[in-house]
């Protein structure tokens, strides 16, 4: 796979050589065992597969490589590159402006731009909209394109979907970018609709089997089809796309589940002639990540810290995972670790940050889980928590492994 050139600063040579042991320990990736650094009284447990991903990487070596070509040029994000504050913190320290905040809310009107300017388009992609009104102010919006190639793989399979006369069904968070991206691509091509979770599949599905009249199938969807849809004729043919950062695990259940609507309605002799199979642009980086998170949930730990961006999707289904099994405390970096008494973190399901006390348990050796999803997370702010846990603990002694290595390490 290509490699890309990102500054240093979001490496940690600690990080890098962990990975790099369990690539040559295990190529094929089938070991999804996490790592273990033990530190003594502490041990931390790092998920097989974790870090930036090839689509983040491509974003941020894109990026810089606009601020590097563009001296003295007013350089504008679309909106954030990806959801991890400290990259697009850093970016802004570099200059760099956004155009929009993430809810699509202009922070700069289009009118202030000229020709002159640079407009990256973020990881998440845009919409067709957005691209052709950056080209009428004189603007290339593919120059500086960030676009994660496995998204743009989403809008290829919407394309053919919509050659096959499929109605396109997007499995996403309807005010995520890359939701309003893939459904504006989808929408060019086909009917389409968005479903949040199971139960709006549900939904649905009951309209589809007769179950539910169209006037309420219309009053929970009609802000989330294309402009002309037709509930009595766009569900004879279906297929099911996603946003590349929900769980795979939940899309491909939600395909199974309009296949066997379809099945219950047409038949198996009829099946291939109404439901498209679409598994095959469910994002790598979220399936590894996520079938690596199952394998760190069998560690047995004592808690989960969690770090990366708040607005993160992926980051906040790896903190739903978590929450399966342990105590899960979600952190944007080392400073929410107010004390070993106190800890902030963010609760998702308040969606606002709160302070619990007596959160670092007393018992030696502490098990940690480590949850470091595989698009947001930095090198250095995940080292710096590891180090504030450490110091919290006592422990100035350090040696790390892999499952199934003797790669041994002390620092004293």
């Amino acid at each position: 796979m290509k490699s890309f050139t990102i500054p240093e600063f979001y490496r940690s040579p600690v990080i890098s050589k962990l990975k790099q042991l369990r690539r040559e320990k295990d190529p094929r990736k089938k070991d999804m065992r996490p790592s273990a650094l033990d530190f003594g009284p502490v041990q931390i447990f790092i998920a097989r597969h974790f870090g930036f991903c090839y689509g983040v990487e491509n974003a941020i070596e894109i990026s810089f490589k606009a601020v590097e070509e563009n001296p003295g040029k007013r350089i504008f994000l679309l909106s954030q590159m990806i959801h991890n504050p400290a990259v697009n913190n850093d970016l802004t320290s570099r200059g760099v402006q956004f155009l929009m905040d993430t809810a699509g809310n202009m922070l700069v009107p289009f009118e202030n731009l000229t020709p002159d300017d640079i407009v990256i388009i973020p990881a998440f992609g845009t919409t067709i909209a957005i691209e052709e009104k950056l080209r009428s102010l004189g603007i290339d919006p593919l120059k500086y394109n960030t676009t994660c190639p496995f998204v743009e793989r989403v809008w290829n399979r919407a394309g053919k979907l919509g050659d096959d006369q499929h109605t396109i069904i997007i499995h996403g968070k309807p005010e995520h970018e890359e939701t309003r991206a893939t459904f504006s691509r989808s929408a060019a091509q086909a009917p389409a609709l968005v479903v949040n979770d199971m139960d709006e599949a549900k939904s649905v599905g009951d309209f589809i089997l007769g179950k539910i009249t169209e006037a309420v199938f219309l009053e929970k969807f009609g802000k989330r089809i294309s402009a002309g849809f037709s509930p009595e004729k766009d569900f004879t043919r279906v297929g099911v796309i996603n946003q590349t950062t929900m769980l795979a695990s939940d899309t491909q259940a939600i395909a199974d589940y309009f296949r066997q609507v379809m099945l219950e309605k047409y038949g198996e002799a009829e099946l291939k002639n109404h439901f498209a199979d679409t598994r095959d642009t469910l994002c790598y980086a979220t399936n590894e990540n996520q079938d690596a998170t199952y394998g760190l949930l069998e560690t047995g730990a004592d808690l989960a810290l969690v770090v990366g961006g708040y607005n993160s999707s992926n980051t906040s289904h790896l903190v739903e995972l978590c929450e399966q099994k342990f105590p899960t405390y979600f952190i944007k970096d080392e400073t929410e670790l107010l004390s070993a008494e106190t800890i902030r973190h963010f609760d998702l399901h308040t969606h606002a940050a709160k302070e619990t006390a007596n959160w670092l348990p007393g018992k030696r050796p502490l098990k940690i889980a480590a949850g470091l999803p595989a698009r947001t997370v930095l090198w250095m702010p995940c080292c710096s928590v590891c180090w504030g846990i450490l110091m919290m603990c006592g422990s100035r002694r350090m040696r790390w492994n892999c499952w199934r290595g003797s790669c041994k390490s002390g620092i004293y």
